[in-house]
């Protein structure tokens, strides 16, 4: 399957690592325009410009209104909008329910789903405008199954799931709204949380024996944003390694 975004203008959120930075990747690979979202990441972004993964790189908190709609208002001014977003910046504090702070609980609700709604809020109207788009919101498998001292993450990613269905209703036929919900996957954050790579694949019982890489996740974006997913509406692929059969 030969997939060509030539000419598309792609938004990635949380881009300068794990996840977000192999789908930026893979999006400049298939041809798209690609601009990195990050926080404070200058370094790490500015190497994958000079790399040519991507075209230019934004410093924004996507919870902040006034952050997101500059982000997005620079792009339209300088390269025409954004035709692709993928929303997947997103953070964890690991705890016990009860040591859960209102803070954490809270910054977290407002980077994994306030940060969605605030960056599909800014660029929808101008794909209207343009009679066509395509969002896709990075998910988790946890957002279906919950899991014990994730309460603040697995909350926000289950709300985001339905915001997703609910995006791809409200805006069809014209925007394709759909998510993806990644199994485990070896990146920095789940790096803290484990012991070994073997912990994880017994306690996940794998059956392909392996944790996912930031790789099999972008695979999925760049086949959602493409033509040959222009009948997926409001679906949630789960590339997983059969962690979570649904």
């Amino acid at each position: 399957m030969d997939i060509s975004l030539k000419d598309k203008n792609v938004l990635v959120t949380g881009a300068a690592t794990g996840i977000g930075k192999a789908i930026a990747i893979a999006f400049s690979a298939a041809g798209a325009r690609v601009f990195v979202n990050h926080l404070e990441q200058t370094a790490a972004a500015q190497l994958m410009v000079s790399k040519g993964h991507c075209e230019q790189h934004y410093s924004a908190d996507v919870s902040s209104k006034s952050s997101v709609v500059k982000m997005v208002s620079d792009i339209s001014k300088e390269y025409g909008g954004v035709d692709i977003l993928v929303n997947n910046a997103g953070i964890s504090y690991p705890k016990p329910f009860l040591e859960i702070s209102e803070e954490e609980w809270e910054q977290t609700l407002n980077v994994n789903l306030k940060g969605a709604m605030l960056c599909s809020q800014a660029v929808i109207p101008d794909m209207l405008e343009k009679g066509e788009g395509v969002i896709i919101n990075i998910v988790s498998e946890l957002g279906y199954l919950g899991r014990e001292k994730f309460c603040a993450y697995t909350a926000s990613k289950g709300a985001l799931i339905t915001l997703t269905r609910s995006l791809a209703r409200e805006f069809a036929p014209i925007i394709r709204v759909n998510g993806i919900a990644p199994g485990p996957v070896m990146t920095d954050m789940l790096k803290g949380e484990i012991k070994t790579e073997d912990d994880l694949k017994k306690e996940m019982a794998i059956p392909m024996q392996r944790v996912g890489e930031p790789n099999d996740i972008a695979a999925s974006a760049v086949f959602l944003a493409s033509d040959y997913a222009r009948f997926y509406c409001g679906d949630i692929l789960s590339p997983n390694g059969g962690a979570l059969m649904r």
